[in-house]
């Protein structure tokens, strides 16, 4: 059974007045929402950081761990997964949670194994990053709040697990928003070099590799994850409250461990866990998405990220990319939360 835990600094004021400015969606909106029919809706204008609070973390039993999530929105709405990378949390959609709640939707925003209140249920478990493992994770947390199929969106972390869950088990995705696009990858296809300017942008994933990244990452959450901040969106002018708000959830104990394995799996320096040996055979072949879809992407995207016409044909079904534009980064749905929010409300009319 889920219980509610209260965040210190996370009050209900933020998201009672978020729900009040969301408030001129049209009811039909809402009605749609919770039939899982929402067409194409005007959202109000919001100016991104208006909310700093997600209301009380709940916590629920999942596979293999406790999980922390964020809720927002009526019960019976249909309900949207939104998901985040690193390293930020579930405070990148604090603006878009409002908007979407106000149309009608269940929002389900939970912390990725490693992050915020997310514990693992048994201290024997392997602190595993790879990417079908975090799929796994969200599916099991689908089954324990008996959410059979939902939209899923996310960035970073996220959208390379919404792409999983859409590629592996399309009967649990009814559409989805990716920022980046295409994310799923292959230790295989990792091997190869990449030029030298791409090799650059991946610097922390070779400090990850050595044992002086790991004690320093550990050592630096706190730096380090700003510093990123800085770099994937330089142009994002975030105060030191937005940032501290979303560190607080790298002090999880298993942070710098899957974060550290995620990495250097990526870069085949550790192993998987053998029972996802298989997904991870279906990921390597890169399959096609046939569930409807829109990509989005930042104008000022400062993270390694591929071009959209590179993944254009990995998307079968229904489509539509678009660009943020006006400094946007890499943390999209906190830097353009109406932009974020719109997408989803769209691919859900698909």
């Amino acid at each position: 059974m889920s219980q509610v835990i209260d965040h210190r600094r996370r009050g209900l004021l933020g998201i009672a007045a978020a729900t009040i400015a969301a408030a001129p969606l049209i009811q039909s909106a809402r009605a749609n929402a919770q039939s899982g029919t929402t067409k194409s809706a005007a959202l109000p204008t919001i100016k991104p950081g208006t909310n700093t609070s997600l209301g009380p973390i709940k916590q629920i039993d999942a596979g293999v761990l406790n999980v922390g999530y964020a809720e927002a929105g009526p019960a019976d709405g249909y309900p949207v997964i939104l998901l985040h990378g690193w390293p930020y949390d579930i405070y990148s959609f604090a603006d878009v949670a409002p908007l979407l709640a106000g149309a009608g939707y269940r929002v389900i925003m939970p912390y990725l194994r490693g992050y915020g209140t997310t514990q693992f249920l048994s201290g024997d478990t392997v602190r595993n990053g790879q990417q079908a493992v975090v799929a796994v994770d969200i599916i099991a947390l689908m089954d324990a709040l008996k959410i059979q199929k939902a939209i899923i969106a996310g960035f970073d972390w996220g959208a390379r697990t919404a792409n999983v869950i859409a590629a592996l088990w399309p009967e649990r995705c009814k559409a989805l928003v990716s920022v980046s696009g295409y994310l799923i990858g292959s230790q295989e296809a990792n091997k190869k070099p990449l030029p030298p300017k791409a090799e650059l942008a991946w610097w922390y994933q070779y400090y990850f590799a050595t044992e002086r990244g790991r004690q320093g990452y550990d050592s630096n959450r706190h730096d380090f994850s700003k510093l990123i901040w800085q770099l994937a969106s330089p142009k994002w002018n975030f105060d030191d409250a937005t940032f501290d708000r979303s560190a607080e959830a790298f002090n999880n104990p298993d942070h710098v461990a899957i974060v550290v394995h995620n990495y250097r799996w990526r870069l085949s320096l550790v192993e998987g866990e053998p029972q996802y040996d298989d997904l991870e055979k279906r990921l390597a072949t890169f399959p096609v998405i046939a569930v409807p879809t829109i990509t989005l992407e930042g104008d000022a995207n400062g993270a390694p990220h591929p071009d959209p016409a590179a993944y254009r044909s990995k998307f079968s079904g229904k489509y539509e990319h678009r660009t943020s534009s006006g400094g946007i980064g890499h943390n999209l749905p906190q830097e353009a939360p109406r932009d974020f929010a719109q997408a989803v409300l769209d691919v859900d009319g698909f």
